[in-house]
C-alpha cells in the first residue's frame, strides 16, 4: 500500500534541521538506504530543487515527499531498553535540564547508524525519555572515532535552535588533540577548501585539498594553539573549528605535518610515538552555545580513559590549560 505525493511545510520548530534527521522523524519507517535512494533518484525535494541528506531546511520550505509503502501505518513499537543500556546511557549525561540533553560521548561509539551499524547514539538516546516522552533529538554529529560533548534537544522546538547554531558557527567548539610531532608555527589558522575524494579501497569519506568551484568543493577554518609538547614526538593541540565539515580537524593537522595520534585515514610522514595508548586522541572537550530558551550554555565533557593515559604518558598537565581562544 502506497501513501500519495505531499508537500509538506517546515515549521519553524524544525528549522535548521539536516533533511535527513527531518524525514526520519516523520517517517520512522523507512530506512536510511531507502531514503538516500529517493534522494539520489530526485524524488525527495526542498522548493523543487534536488537537495542532500545533511541539507538543512529553513522554515517555511516545502518539501515534495513522493509516494511511500505503507506510510499510515502505525510506527512499530519500539524494543525495550535493557538495564545495562540504561544505565550506560546515564553515564554519558553531562548535562540536563528541560530543553537540552548533554553527553560525553565515547570513542568508538557513532552518532547515527548505517547499514552495518545498528548499535549508535540515535538509537540508545530513547533510554534517557520517560515512557510518556518522545527520544531527544540530535543537533550535530561527532565522528565515531571522536569523544566528548554531543547535544540534543527535547523538543523539535529546541532541536531547530540547537541546530541553527551549528549551523550559523555560532557553537564555539573547543577540541583537545595530542598530534605527532609539534605544529609550527605554535598558534595559527588553517583554512582553504577541501571536498571528498574517492580512495583505493571505496573509501568515499575522505577529504583532499579542493579549489574554489571545484564540484564538492566547500570552505574550512580551523584555529589551532599549541598547549604543550613533548620535544617532537607529540603535542597537545587545542583546535577551534570555524566551519563544521567533514574529517577537518584531523585533514587539517594532516596537512600541517602533524597528523593526530592514532587517526589510521589521515597520515603524515612522521612515525609515531612508541607506547602511546590506541585510539584516536581527539576529544570535543568544550561546547559554548545559546540555551534555547536564551541565556548562554557552557558545557565540558573529561577527557577518556585513553587520552588521559597518553596526558600522563607525554607529561602534559589538563590544568595547565588557558583558552587561547577567549577574545575577552
Amino acid at each position: 500500500r502506497m501513501s500519495g505525493v505531499q508537500l509538506i511545510e517546515v515549521d519553524d520548530g524544525e528549522a535548521g534541521a539536516r533533511l535527513d534527521r527531518w524525514f526520519k522523524r516523520r517517517f520512522p519507517h523507512i530506512g536510511r538506504g531507502q531514503l538516500e535512494k529517493l534522494l539520489r533518484t530526485g524524488q525527495i525535494r526542498v522548493d523543487g530543487g534536488r537537495v542532500k541528506s545533511a541539507t538543512r531546511l529553513e522554515a517555511g520550505q516545502q518539501v515534495r515527499v513522493p509516494p511511500l509503502p505503507d506510510a499510515d501505518a502505525p510506527p512499530q513499537p519500539r524494543a525495550p531498553f535493557s538495564d545495562a543500556d540504561k544505565a550506560f546511557m546515564r553515564s554519558l549525561v553531562i548535562h540536563e535540564d528541560e530543553d537540552v540533553l548533554a553527553l560525553n560521548k565515547p570513542a568508538g561509539l557513532a552518532v547515527q547508524g548505517g547499514s552495518k551499524t545498528t548499535r549508535h547514539l540515535d538509537a540508545l538516546i530513547g533510554a534517557l525519555a520517560r515512557s510518556n516522552e518522545e527520544p531527544a533529538r540530535l543537533a550535530h554529529r561527532l565522528d565515531r572515532d571522536t569523544s566528548g560533548v554531543i547535544v540534543f534537544g527535547k523538543s523539535p522546538a529546541a532541536a531547530g535552535k540547537l541546530a541553527r547554531a551549528f549551523a550559523d558557527h555560532s557553537a564555539a567548539k573547543t577540541y583537545w588533540a595530542i598530534t605527532i610531532g609539534a605544529p609550527n608555527p605554535r598558534l595559527g589558522l588553517i583554512k582553504g577548501f577541501i571536498r571528498k575524494a574517492a580512495r583505493a579501497g571505496g573509501d568515499r569519506e575522505a577529504m583532499t585539498r579542493a579549489a574554489h568551484g571545484d564540484e564538492g568543493a566547500v570552505y574550512a577554518r580551523t584555529r589551532y594553539a599549541v598547549m604543550a609538547n613533548a620535544g617532537q614526538r607529540a603535542a597537545w593541540v587545542a583546535l577551534r573549528p570555524e566551519t563544521g565539515r567533514t574529517h577537518q580537524l584531523r585533514f587539517h593537522m594532516a596537512e600541517l605535518g602533524c597528523a593526530i595520534l592514532g587517526d589510521r585515514k589521515y597520515t603524515c610522514h612522521r612515525p609515531a610515538p612508541e607506547g602511546a595508548p590506541k585510539g584516536l586522541m581527539l576529544h570535543a572537550c568544550s561546547l559554548e552555545l545559546a540555551h534555547p530558551r536564551g541565556g548562554a550554555l557552557h558545557l565540558e565533557a573529561a577527557l577518556p580513559a585513553h587520552m588521559s593515559k597518553a596526558f600522563e604518558l607525554f607529561g602534559f598537565e589538563q590544568g595547565d590549560y588557558v583558552d587561547p581562544f577567549d577574545e575577552t
